[in-house]
Order: structure tokens, then C-alpha cells, then sequence
């Protein structure tokens, strides 16, 4: 008879710490562990410590590429046969007959590159954890993994050395970082004295919407990002769109093309390189719409982080759902939550006796870490405001990097939470 199979989909921070906490604490607390196993798909061989990406991007030397890239199928060898990995994108989430269609990449490569099969996995459970993409092939493994994220990083840094001026869109963490970064590589700092840098190299706008920069922090922390970003030779444009640019695919297929950015003030920008630095895109489009929110994430109750609609046994978390504003701490107390629900379900359909519900309830706190640069940051922490100096020491000395080995191999779930 197969084992049971709990499918998990995504093979980063919410896929990962899913399949290692499942196959730690879930499986061997049921009674016939052996009837069960895991099956991790994603579209990478590698996962990337995603946050660092903003750093990364310029060179390598900022990061050990050992630990900026690790093997999947390397961390997941102590289990054995009770976990099997799946290297290829989902294409098809059929709910009702409990069947995910997978386009798996083999390694057999002919003259165009690997060999593509259909591959149908049925599921006793699902978790879905496939994340989102980001709108720039600069900051995420988005398509074909490792190799095309480096091929553009190179692409990228062989414009960047020319480069007079850059625009960047996005007022969020990623586009605020991308900025500092750019702007101390390129530029160097400001004197202690100077409020902002009189003549950058390169002169790097960074345009937002919004009223201030980084808006899950109060304004003062976002006038403060600002005022260090001015000293790095960068320029914040507020309360404006970036309404079309020219060639419309500037930033992405044709990511180091000379481009027109015309704002919805009516003023236009010359770049010699645009970054899209906004938002993301959940990777759903697998998925039926009913199992949808109007925002494109997955439809997740917010305290058992069950996918009701979609039946039994299929939970979500992570990017792709919409339990939560996107947040590795968040995710991380997430987990456990959603993994003692899957044993509680488990063992209720052995007959055993159902425990209560565990029920997540989302960290809504003002608790995010900015890092400017290589040496300053804002930021604040259950909604107390922290020094730049502890910004530098928990984040941005290495953007996690130290921390996500443990997350990978699995030592960070060894305990049951």
C-alpha cells in the first residue's frame, strides 16, 4: 500500500520549515509513522536567503555564496526515505480529487536545455508554500533558479559600473534597502558633517507613492531612512507613481535597458537602469480562483491556517497566503501553529481522540528591521523604536545569513513548539 502522502509545494522559508518540522514532530507522534511520507516540490534545486539579495546583487564578495545558496535535497538526507524531493513547478491544483499536476524538470538536458515531464501527485494532506515573486529578477529565485539569478546579477553589475543614473520604485524595505546599498557602493558616504551628499558618481532616485518611506513603521522612522539614504547620494521622491515606463519591460526581460520613467506628476526620468523594487506577486496562478482572496493569495483561515474551501488537510502559509502581511517572523511563529493542526487533524482521522484547535494569532506590532548601507538602519521591535546600531547587529551585518543555516538544515525546528 503508498504511504500517505503530505504534499508540501515551495521550496523556501515556509516549504522548508514545514517538511522539517512535519517529519520531526507530526509524523512520529502518529500511530503508523511509516504509512507516511513527504513530498517537497519546488522550482530550484537551491533556495536563496532572499533577504540578502539587496547586498548580493552587487558582488559577490559581500557574501559566502556556500550559504547565500544551499542544496535542498542536501538538508533533508537524515530522514531518509520518509522524504522525497521534486524538482519542478506546479501547474494544476485539482482540490476536489485531491491531485496536484507538477511540470517536473528531469536531469536529462538535450540542445534547448533540461527535459520537461507531467508529473500527477495525489496528496493525503497539502501545504502550500510557493511564496511570490518579486516584480525585478534581481531579488528572488523566480524562474529558473540559481543560474538565471546569477546570470542577471552579473548582467546587472556589468551596467551598474557605467551607470550615471539609476531610478528605483518602491518604498517598501526592499526598494529602501536596494537604494542604501547602491548608494554607499556607487557613491561612498557623505562627510559626518554634511546633511546629504553635494554630487553623487550616480544619482539614485528612489520614488514611492506614499506620503513617507517604509509605511508599516511610524513616519518618523521612514524621515529618518530618508535622511540617511541623502547621505549615500540618493534621492526620495514621496507621494508619486511611477506611471509607465519606457521600454515597458525596462527592469525585468530587458533589465539593464536605458529607460524613460515617466511619474504621475508629470515629470519623466532618465535611467541607465530601472528597478521595480514593489511589491510581489503571489504564485498562485496554479490554483482555482474560488480558493482566491481579491488580492491573489491564498484564502486561509487566519487562526488554524487551514484552506477550508478547498477540503480537508490543505493549509497555507508563508507570502502566498493571505493570513498575514508578509514577514519572516511572522511566518516562523506561524509554523508550529500550522503543524499542530496537521497532527491534531491527522490523529483525528485515526480515531484518536481531536485536540482543541491550536489558533495563530498574527503579530500586528510595528516590528520591522531597515538595514541603510552596510553600517546604519532603522527600524523598530514590538513597537519600540531601535538604534541604527542594533539594526547593523541583528540585520544588516549579514541579512540573516548566519541565522537561515539553521532554518535550512532543520536545527532551527529540532524542539516542538
Amino acid at each position: 500500500m503508498p504511504p500517505n502522502t503530505i504534499l508540501i509545494l515551495g521550496g523556501s522559508y515556509a516549504g522548508i520549515s514545514t517538511a522539517h518540522y512535519t517529519l520531526k514532530h507530526v509524523i512520529p507522534s502518529l500511530p503508523s509513522p511509516d504509512s507516511y511520507q513527504v513530498i517537497l516540490v519546488s522550482s530550484s534545486r537551491e533556495v536563496l536567503c532572499r533577504p540578502a539579495a539587496p547586498r548580493a546583487l552587487l558582488s559577490d564578495t559581500y557574501f559566502d555564496q556556500s550559504k547565500l545558496f544551499v542544496t535542498i535535497e542536501e538538508q533533508f538526507t537524515q530522514y531518509g526515505q520518509k522524504f522525497h524531493f521534486v524538482h519542478g513547478r506546479a501547474k494544476h491544483l485539482d482540490h476536489t480529487r485531491r491531485v496536484v499536476v507538477i511540470d517536473e524538470i528531469t536531469q536529462t538536458t538535450t540542445n534547448t536545455g533540461p527535459v520537461h515531464a507531467e508529473l500527477q501527485l495525489s496528496f493525503h494532506a497539502l501545504v502550500i508554500g510557493t511564496g511570490a515573486s518579486t516584480h525585478s529578477p534581481l531579488f528572488s529565485l523566480n524562474a529558473h533558479g540559481r543560474p538565471e539569478l546569477v546570470a542577471k546579477w552579473k548582467e546587472f553589475r556589468t551596467a551598474m559600473a557605467d551607470a550615471k543614473s539609476i531610478v528605483i520604485a518602491g518604498g517598501g524595505p526592499t526598494g529602501v534597502e536596494t537604494a542604501g546599498e547602491l548608494g554607499e557602493h556607487l557613491n561612498g558616504k557623505a562627510g559626518w558633517l554634511s546633511s546629504k551628499m553635494a554630487s553623487p558618481k550616480c544619482r539614485i532616485t528612489l520614488v514611492t507613492s506614499g506620503t513617507d518611506l517604509l509605511p508599516v513603521l511610524r513616519p518618523a522612522i521612514g524621515q529618518t531612512a530618508e535622511s540617511y539614504l541623502a547621505k549615500l547620494g540618493v534621492e526620495v521622491v514621496k507621494g508619486v507613481k511611477v506611471e509607465d515606463v519606457i521600454p515597458n519591460d525596462a527592469g525585468n526581460e530587458a533589465l539593464t535597458a536605458k529607460s524613460e520613467v515617466r511619474l504621475s506628476d508629470g515629470e519623466t526620468r532618465h535611467a541607465d537602469l530601472y528597478i521595480p523594487a514593489y511589491g510581489t506577486i503571489p504564485n498562485t496562478s496554479f490554483i482555482d480562483e474560488s480558493l482566491l482572496s481579491p488580492d491573489g493569495r491564498v484564502s486561509t483561515n487566519p487562526s488554524t491556517l487551514r484552506v477550508d474551501k478547498a477540503g480537508p488537510l490543505v493549509y497555507a502559509a508563508g507570502d502566498v497566503s493571505d493570513y498575514a502581511r508578509p514577514a519572516v517572523h511572522i511566518l516562523t511563529e506561524a509554523i508550529p501553529v500550522l503543524c499542530a493542526n496537521l497532527k491534531r487533524d491527522l490523529l483525528a482521522e485515526t480515531g484518536e481522540a481531536a485536540a482543541e484547535d491550536r489558533v495563530f494569532k498574527a503579530d500586528e506590532s510595528e516590528t520591522q528591521l531597515v538595514p541603510i548601507g552596510r553600517g546604519k538602519g532603522v527600524g523598530a521591535a514590538k513597537g519600540y523604536r531601535v538604534p541604527s546600531f542594533f539594526v547593523w547587529l541583528i540585520k544588516g551585518r549579514d541579512y540573516w545569513l548566519g541565522m537561515t543555516g539553521g532554518t535550512w538544515s532543520g536545527k532551527a525546528w529540532a524542539k516542538e513548539v
